[in-house]
């Protein structure tokens, strides 16, 4: 059965419907309210990432409270797609079509954003924020209306790529990777940021909807790799691990930055031992408010009162719901931008000129910039190793462009 999940942030008694349609070219914009809606995996494979949603709910609660923007209080609609592409296309054309939203907010999955995009830029409808640093979501003269949020995956495996150049250079790799834009781009960028130094003996893919990846990881220790690339979604980055773990294999890893969440490692050391997860390197952008280093700091006791008030069932120590409120503070800040007079044009205008230096829920010192022939915001990250149970950052930031 469909789960919807609809975060009403105006009192039902005000009496103004969910998803009045408001003028042609600004759908969804009433004297009071703007509707956006989106997508997210409350359940199926990569349910871990399915908090997102309410967090990114919390904080928009949190805006509301607080003179909302512009005038405007924020009505956030979200459907549970079970990270099925299909499914996302259905619900986003009900999103659009039938519950009428100014825009589309936060898709989550690289595949799912991929079988929206079409449909939106036919649409003329926005497409803000995607969770996705795929390539395609760059190419703004055939996608003039999709934006993804993460740093580019390409930029991230060329960071990876670079790591291991300067402190490996005769290292065997080998490398599991989703197979889909997510995945393929990855293995790119580490190809590219290797520049011709270290060796990729062997590069194996995996389905989104296989069982387990226990045959990719055993062949890919048989080729000698020293060296293991995670380029996968938390459960099989999990299951990676475990297969790692069983098969006695001691490589350095790095893992995509999209299975780091604090408890998706926990899990993968539970499973398998302190040592097999120990060392692992990854790139970060957000604060991490289960570590000691940020219990001080302003964004993460904000984060805490909006759980507590706003989603009171959710876990502060998921990191996911930290990146939602993360995005979120992006989206609002974008509609302020957009202007009292909001429209699907303005708001366009103001996501491709963004200058965002007050995000306080990111690494300090990143800034999101974007320009009409430039769709990734996030273009800085750090380095991280996993040390004793916890992420610690390896010097400044580094370049994440694509």
């Amino acid at each position: 059965m469909r789960r919807a999940l609809v975060l009403l942030v105006v009192a039902l008694a005000v009496g103004i419907p969910a998803a009045t349609a408001g003028r042609q070219d600004a759908p969804g914009v009433t004297p009071t309210t703007v509707l956006i809606g989106g997508t997210v995996p409350l359940t199926g494979p990569a349910a871990a990432f399915g908090v997102v949603g309410p967090g990114a709910a919390a904080y928009f609660a949190y805006v509301n409270d607080h003179g909302g923007v512009n005038g405007r209080k924020i009505v956030y609609k979200y459907y549970d797609d079970a990270y099925d592409p299909a499914q996302t296309v259905q619900l986003t054309r009900q999103l659009v079509q039938q519950d009428n939203v100014l825009a589309v907010f936060n898709t989550i999955g690289t595949p799912n954003a991929l079988a929206v995009q079409p449909l939106l830029n036919q649409l003329k409808v926005p497409g803000l924020f995607a969770g996705t640093g795929a390539s395609a979501f760059n190419d703004y003269k055939q996608y003039p209306w999709t934006m993804g949020y993460l740093p580019s995956f390409s930029a991230e495996g060329a960071i990876y790529g670079r790591q291991i150049a300067a402190t490996k250079p005769k290292a065997k790799i080998g490398v599991l990777y989703e197979n889909s834009d997510f995945g393929d781009d990855m293995l790119a960028g580490l190809k590219k940021g290797l520049g011709g130094k270290a060796k990729i003996v062997a590069a194996l893919g995996y389905e989104p909807t296989d069982s387990d990846v226990a045959s990719q990881v055993s062949r890919l220790k048989g080729a000698g790799a020293d060296t293991f690339m995670i380029f996968a979604t938390p459960l099989f980055a999990i299951k990676a691990y475990i297969d790692v773990h069983k098969l006695g294999w001691r490589p350095q890893v790095y893992v995509s930055s999209v299975s780091i969440e604090p408890t998706i490692m926990q899990i993968a050391t539970a499973s398998t031992s302190p040592a097999t997860t120990a060392g692992s390197t990854s790139i970060a952008f957000v604060k991490d408010p289960t570590q000691a280093r940020w219990a001080k700091d302003p964004a993460v006791k904000l984060y805490r009162q909006i759980m507590a008030k706003y989603d009171p069932s959710g876990r502060p120590t998921d990191v996911y719901n930290f990146y939602g409120m993360a995005v979120a503070y992006t989206m609002a800040d974008t509609l302020k931008k957009a202007g009292r007079n909001l429209t699907r044009d303005s708001l366009m205008k103001a996501a491709t000129h963004l200058n965002e230096a007050g995000n306080p829920f990111l690494l300090p010192g990143i800034v999101l910039r974007t320009t009409p022939p430039d769709y990734f915001p996030m273009d800085q990250a750090a380095l991280f190793r996993y040390l004793k149970g916890i992420w610690v950052q390896q010097g400044p930031l580094v370049p994440a462009k694509s």
